[in-house]
């Protein structure tokens, strides 16, 4: 049988629709196979004239209800809750990369192979980022843990072979002391056996030097004071064109439940009561001056800003960018 013209008009569109309907199939296709991984972990941003990289070192399931203090179990579900969560989660460990056009500065390391397979991603993050560890010039300490110095060394050498090592003098008094390390409780001498592994192979190179008190470590970046959670821990701020950035460390650790209560404290601070107080105090100047903040155990890239909220304060996270 021959179609007229206007039937074979009919018939195409027909064809046509049960191509688009999937009623006309060819071969099955294989299934494409989850990929499970994330981008790699940078994000960048302009601060001024200071250019300004978070560096993602992984992220590790922490149970916060056996680590916080001055928060009742209850209230820390309702808090965990009230932003999606549950307890345990996961926990971000970031590093912040400083470029001010003349020193190339980080903010911590990260962990290494110090805290498990889950974590250890900072220098190969700063590799995907368009950096190499032998272009850092400085690295600044916040506070000797082992998730913020664990990167510095792999092997026993220097991952960072150009930079200069700096810390609060007081960081260094602690961590690297034997005679403190000696009277530590038994559960917490490893602490002090870690930061010596990391550090001492920059101290044997020249390459470690403390500073103390508060001082401008290279132009622009500045060194704050702020023990608590450990003898000589740091805050460091970043200043262009009128522009403040915080990088405060372990300040915090659960957002969901220190920024509604700043009083909630964390079983790894060395002094609680201290370490109350200067989260009250940063978190009180950054909201008043509308400060850009970075955390170290901030959802990545854990920048924003704080806001006062009631008795406590909301943390905006900043918005996403492509423009530089």
């Amino acid at each position: 049988m021959t179609l007229s013209k206007p039937l074979r008009g009919v018939a195409a569109a027909l064809a046509i629709s049960a191509l688009a309907a999937g009623y006309v199939t060819g071969p099955a296709l294989a299934s494409a196979p989850q990929q499970k991984t994330q981008a790699p972990g940078y994000y960048r941003v302009m601060l001024g004239d200071i250019e300004v990289t978070a560096l993602n070192d992984g992220t590790l399931k922490m149970e916060n209800g056996k680590l916080l203090k001055g928060i009742k179990p209850e209230q820390l579900q309702k808090d965990l809750a009230h932003v999606f969560l549950k307890d345990p989660y996961e926990w971000s460990f970031n590093g912040f990369l400083v470029n001010t056009g003349s020193k190339l500065v980080l903010v911590d390391t990260g962990g290494g192979s110090t805290m498990g397979a889950t974590t250890g991603k900072l220098a190969a993050n700063l590799k995907a980022s368009g950096y190499k560890p032998e272009q850092v010039d400085e690295i600044y300490i916040t506070h000797m843990h082992g998730d913020h110095i664990g990167g510095l060394t792999a092997d026993g050498k220097r991952v960072y072979i150009n930079a200069v090592v700096r810390a609060a003098q007081a960081e260094g008094d602690y961590w690297l002391s034997k005679t403190q390390m000696d009277a530590a409780p038994a559960d917490r001498k490893d602490g002090f056996t870690t930061a010596m592994a990391m550090l001492n192979p920059y101290v044997a190179a020249g390459k470690y030097k403390p500073f103390i008190g508060d001082m401008e470590l290279v132009p622009g970046v500045h060194a704050v004071a702020a023990a608590g959670h450990t003898p000589g821990h740091t805050v460091y701020t970043v200043e262009s064109k009128g522009e403040k950035l915080v990088l405060w460390g372990d300040l915090m650790h659960v957002a969901a439940a220190q920024f509604p209560d700043p009083s909630v404290s964390i079983a790894f601070d060395t002094d609680g009561a201290k370490a109350k107080a200067q989260r009250a105090r940063v978190f009180a100047d950054a909201a008043a001056h509308g400060d850009m903040v970075g955390g170290a155990h901030l959802s990545f890239p854990g920048l924003g800003h704080l806001r006062k909220a009631g008795a406590g304060y909301e943390f905006v996270p900043l918005n996403y960018s492509t423009l530089q």
